[in-house]
């Protein structure tokens, strides 16, 4: 098979940025004087920002209207960019620059796929939206992982068939939407976290494009 397209998810492949979501939580629970950890935190991963809440407001035993939930959402969000805004290109995960850098060198072309709205920020931080292509974000797509939604939608903008393009995922949700869109999916992690992918590698820089498309087949 000739692969063509690259598709990158952001947290955990190309930066960590769960610490602060988990920041951004803890200082909101303060402050509504819920008792909120890092072991509760693990509960909100890959959740949606209003259920998010809505679990931090079980663990404290509280109830809120739809209207205070947003407000609070939208406090939440407001803490996290503050975070994201002291963000240095010394976070970016190693290996990161390399691999994209001699992916481009390659012919490949480079998407990015993220449900976050933040993520254009992110990449400016990072000091690295010029090595990607085309960038979905979350005001461009609505439905959640395991959709392919996000992948497919950078396919398209890239101009590739689906079974064109290679995912590169850390969460077992990314990698089954990009198996619904007819991708291979790269998993970067664990082989039990993350059944069904294709391969598996620690990080970005583990191993170059060559050796990922000849093991994939």
């Amino acid at each position: 098979m000739s692969y063509k397209g690259l598709i990158f998810d952001l947290d955990g492949v190309i930066v960590d940025t769960a610490k602060y979501h988990y920041l951004a939580w803890k200082d909101l629970a303060n402050e509504l004087g819920i008792d909120f950890n890092e072991k509760d935190n693990e509960r909100l991963k890959g959740v949606s920002r209003t259920r998010s809440f809505e679990i931090i407001l079980e663990i404290g035993g509280r109830t809120m209207s739809d209207e205070e939930k947003e407000f609070y959402c939208a406090k939440k969000n407001d803490v996290y960019v503050g975070y994201i805004n002291k963000l240095t290109k010394d976070e970016i995960l190693p290996g990161v620059v390399e691999f994209l850098t001699h992916a481009r060198e390659q012919g490949y072309k480079l998407a990015l796929g993220s449900a976050s709205k933040n993520a254009p920020l992110i990449l400016d931080k990072l000091e690295i939206t010029p090595l990607f292509d085309v960038l979905i974000d979350g005001t461009k797509v609505s439905k959640p992982k395991p959709d392919p939604e996000v992948f497919t939608r950078g396919a398209d903008e890239m101009g590739f068939s689906y079974d064109e393009c290679i995912v590169f995922e850390d969460a077992l949700a990314g990698i089954e939407a990009a198996h619904n869109g007819g991708m291979k999916a790269v998993g970067i992690g664990l082989p039990e976290n993350l059944p069904g992918a294709e391969i598996h590698i620690p990080g970005l820089f583990a191993m170059p494009i060559e050796e990922i498309v000849a093991k994939i087949g």
